[in-house]
């Protein structure tokens, strides 16, 4: 269910995952120009690259030159990013620097080092991360921009049906299989035990820190868990409203040098320190941690669940009764343990109740998906109405937990019908209708934006041939 919240319907390119190891020249052609942005042989050189390496990897090809689907790309991302300059989007500079980092870190760990991956990319760190936060924040503005102008796309179960009987029967859309499974989980029972232990760890830190024992930055690169501790902890600038409520509202009381006490937010425990403000920018460093368990507190809940399994197989006590009396979830566990999407709209405050699916495709299981892949892992091994061993997982926000869970029901893959797939065919219909009111606004948006293809680039295969009318 991981299109509920926003489908986009363009697949925007970004030259980000080796656009660090390129060399510099000094001359580089613009092979066209949007708006106050333009966009160079080279980059569209790379993104073409990408392309043809995804097409090969995903064992399809088109007719379409990879050129001309690249370009065509870099142009729509420039278009809505000066578009969400002009209309001044806003974006979360948090999840900027967060991807930023993941970006970094994935080029670090494949050269072994920083010092390694200067050296071939002929580049300082702060230089590489300097380009990747660019390319990221550009992708995030279009992105969000596309978001804000299908966000007010609805549609009605008329127009879900109509959609569905236009559909030649020959060619109805395949569903994969799909899963519908319960689930009991357990967190350790000494939470509140493991928590006070990451606050005291980090109180120690703070001790250690403002008596000047230790720098800040050494102590998030020794012991946070996320991403940015490979700079010190160090985030990109971004206003209060970039950062979940109580990292902002602890950030917002803190003068440049400071280090705030403890801080728990849904990721976890933080010690926040300010670097400066700059107007509404606020720059600062962090450290993360998350409650850890020794291997007998996680032992604990297994021997429990290990217990429920077994009273449930004499037939002591139905799986619906056990999830309702002792799973820690509080989605499933009012519905004897069956597992829905209620987590994922939750999260995304998205709270219309026909969004609610019970029945799960592989593409739902993962980061993406918003299901633990250790659940997929273990209901494709069981047969409808078994029942786990007791496994460790982690929750949406990274959680530690046990849990066992049963395989309610498998569905075939099969051609798509309004009685079984009604919502898979809403979000169907819904996203063609918001692609043709996409193509509208962009149509009108060409017009009247500043567009400019080179001479010898104009005779691509472009799918909107207004791009081209721009420059006769």
């Amino acid at each position: 269910m991981k299109k509920i919240v926003s489908i986009l319907i363009c697949t925007l390119i970004v030259v980000s995952a080796v656009v660090a190891e390129k060399r510099f020249v000094m001359l580089d052609k613009v092979v066209a120009v949007v708006g106050n942005s333009s966009i160079s042989y080279s980059d569209m050189k790379q993104a073409a690259k990408m392309i043809t390496e995804q097409r090969r990897s995903e064992r399809y090809t088109s007719d379409r030159s990879a050129e001309s689907e690249a370009l065509e790309n870099l142009m729509l991302q420039k278009l809505l990013y000066n578009q969400a300059l002009l209309d001044s989007v806003e974006i979360s500079q948090g999840e900027v620097a967060q991807r930023v980092e993941q970006q970094v870190q994935t080029m670090v760990d494949r050269e072994g080092s920083i010092t390694a991956l200067e050296k071939k990319s002929h580049m300082a760190i702060y230089h590489i991360r300097d380009l990747f936060r660019r390319q990221i924040e550009e992708q995030a503005y279009a992105q969000m921009m596309q978001q804000t102008i299908v966000a007010k796309t609805k549609i009605v179960p008329g127009e879900v049906e109509r959609f569905y009987k236009s559909i030649d029967k020959d060619s109805l859309p395949i569903i994969a299989e799909q899963y519908m499974y319960a689930q009991i989980t357990m967190f350790p029972k000494n939470m509140k035990e493991a928590k006070l232990r990451t606050r005291e760890r980090l109180v120690e830190m703070r001790e250690r820190i403002v008596t000047g024992k230790t720098r800040f930055a050494t102590l998030a690169r020794m012991y946070s868990v996320d991403g940015s501790a490979i700079q010190g902890g160090e985030l990109e600038p971004a206003p209060l409203s970039g950062f979940v409520k109580p990292f902002a509202d602890a950030l917002g009381e803190l003068k440049p040098g400071q280090v705030s006490e403890v801080v728990e937010s849904e990721f976890g425990f933080h010690l926040i320190q300010l670097i400066d403000k700059k107007g509404q920018l606020y720059h600062c460093r962090h450290i993360l941690l998350r409650p850890t368990f020794t291997v007998e507190e996680i032992v604990a809940p297994m021997r429990d669940l290990d217990s429920l399994v077994n009273l449930i197989k004499k037939d002591s006590l139905s799986f619906e009764e056990a999830a309702r009396k002792h799973s820690d979830d509080k989605h499933s566990k009012q519905n004897g343990g069956v597992v829905t999407n209620h987590d994922l709209l939750e999260r995304y405050s998205a709270y219309d109740a026909k969004l609610t699916a019970t029945k799960f495709l592989k593409e739902d299981f993962g980061a993406m998906g918003g299901k633990s892949i250790d659940d997929y892992n273990t209901i494709r091994r069981l047969r409808e109405g078994e029942i786990s061993t007791p496994f460790r997982s982690n929750d949406m926000m990274g959680n530690e937990l046990v849990k066992v869970v049963k395989l309610l029901k498998v569905y075939p893959a099969h051609n798509a019908s309004l009685e079984e797939d009604y919502l898979r065919l809403e979000q169907m219909a819904l996203a063609q209708k918001q692609e043709r009111e996409f193509k509208e606004w962009l149509n009108k948006k060409i017009a009247s934006m500043y567009v400019y293809i080179a001479p010898e680039f104009r005779s691509m295969e472009f799918e909107n041939k207004n791009w081209v009318k721009q420059n006769r």
